[in-house]
């Protein structure tokens, strides 16, 4: 993966797999601390504590179409080479919390990527998910929460080409507005 924004994406779409119903991600970014992190908490199914000790093995997945689960490990390895951390705790029947530290100005860090695209996909894809999405950069904030949004629209899709479109300028001048 070659932007953060995938890893996002990757492990978000494991707590939708894991049957989340809420998903929430904070984007962080903070030059003078010299951090860019995120954090996604789920309420899907958790892990017990054995899966939750190998999960950071690249030959340890759910899935039965491979065998192997790269996303947490190369999530992992990409804030680990960049002077970060990472951080994985779970429950299991309350949820998982995944939180991802990376060096704001090591060479080695890869770039956010675009968060108005992927959230707008996650939204748009995911409409029985709801995502709660903060990105805070150097104390500017900008929030979401499909929630008040589907509230507003009263039952229409967020598929809808109308709200599609307008759900991804609102992110994307959302996004502007913080960097």
């Amino acid at each position: 993966m070659k932007e953060i924004s995938l890893h996002i994406l990757d492990i978000m779409h494991n707590s939708i797999a894991a049957g989340a119903s809420l998903t929430e991600l904070e984007v962080y970014e903070n030059e003078a601390e010299d951090i860019l992190s995120f954090t996604v908490k789920d309420n899907g199914s958790g892990m017990s504590e054995e899966l939750l000790k190998k999960v950071v093995d690249p030959f340890t997945t759910h899935r039965t179409t491979r065998k192997v689960g790269l996303g947490i490990p190369l999530t992992k390895l990409a804030a680990e080479s960049s002077g970060g951390y990472f951080e994985i705790s779970s429950k299991l029947g309350v949820g998982t919390v995944v939180k991802a530290v990376f060096g704001y100005s090591n060479i080695d860090r890869q770039p956010l990527g675009d968060m108005a695209e992927t959230m707008h996909q996650l939204i748009t894809s995911f409409e029985n998910t709801d995502f709660l999405y903060r990105h805070i950069v150097n104390g500017r904030e900008f929030a979401v929460d499909t929630r008040e949004i589907k509230k507003i629209l009263g039952g229409v899709s967020l598929k809808e080409n109308e709200i599609s479109l307008w759900l991804l300028e609102y992110l994307r001048d959302g996004e502007k507005e913080i960097n």
